[in-house]
Parts: C-alpha cells; structure tokens; sequence
C-alpha cells in the first residue's frame, strides 16, 4: 500500500559528543543531535558515553544505524527527528498522518485533493505544508471517526 520508497540511510559522521551527520538515500543529510534521545531511553544507556556513542556505523540495508551490543535507531525515526530538530515538524506531521492511516502517496493525494506530486513533495520536505493542510489532515481524520463511530 505504502508507494513511497522507506527511508533508508547512506552513511553517518559523528560530528560532537551525541551529535551525528545522517545522509539519506533520498539525498537529503541532516546534523541530529541524540543528546536527549540517549538520555532518556535506558535501553541506550551505554551510549552516553562519547566514545562508544561515536563507533556507530549504517546499519544492514540503511535501515537503521547500530552500534555494538545490539543498540539501534530506526531510520525512520531518525528521519524524523532530524526534520524535527531542523525546523520542518510540517513534514512530520504530514508523515505521521499518512503512516498513521496507511495511505499511499495516491491515496492521500486523493484524500486531500492533491496533486500525488504535491504529496511527495510535502513528505520529502522539498515544499513546506501549508496550515491549512495541516489542518485538512485534522479534519479529514475527525471526519473518518465520526463516519466509524
């Protein structure tokens, strides 16, 4: 159902302490900061230690990247925090709500009244998404409850 190909991964740098230079397939590369991320998750702990956190390396397929013992970040996730922490949350929202409705670029484009174009340029983040898209995807999902319930 997904037409969009998955975010995958090209290559990492470490850059500082918790900080990575992530390139994406898609051409885009990204400074990620993971200080928070890291902190916050216990399963990570053993990389709040600068060395072991800068051995990280692209993970099988560019999926994800890993590090020793088994510890990983989706590239998915990544992506997204890295669109986050670069000021596009319009393109994350726009992405979450179409994997959260498991719609297809076509799909969403026809949910919307869009160009198919205009949606993967929304989802790449090549073009900003307008307010009132974002609040057409508000709408459109009250609406799907509504119609459910």
């Amino acid at each position: 159902m997904n037409e969009s190909k998955p975010v995958r991964i090209t290559g990492v740098e470490p850059v500082r302490d918790y900080t990575l230079r992530v390139a994406f397939m898609s051409g885009r590369a990204f400074t990620v900061d993971l200080r928070d991320f890291v902190h916050r998750l216990k399963g990570l702990r053993a990389l709040r230690d600068p060395k072991t956190f800068a051995k990280v390396n692209v993970g099988e397929g560019g999926f994800s990247l890993v590090w020793r013992g088994e510890l990983d970040v989706g590239a998915d996730r990544l992506y997204e925090m890295a669109l986050e922490q670069n000021g596009r949350a319009d393109t994350v929202a726009f992405i979450r709500w179409r994997w959260r409705n498991k719609l297809s670029l076509s799909e969403a484009a026809e949910a919307l009244g869009v160009s198919r174009r205009m949606v993967a340029y929304y989802e790449s983040g090549k073009q900003e998404v307008p307010r009132t898209v974002l609040l057409a995807l508000k709408g459109w999902e009250a609406e799907r409850r509504h119609a459910v319930a």
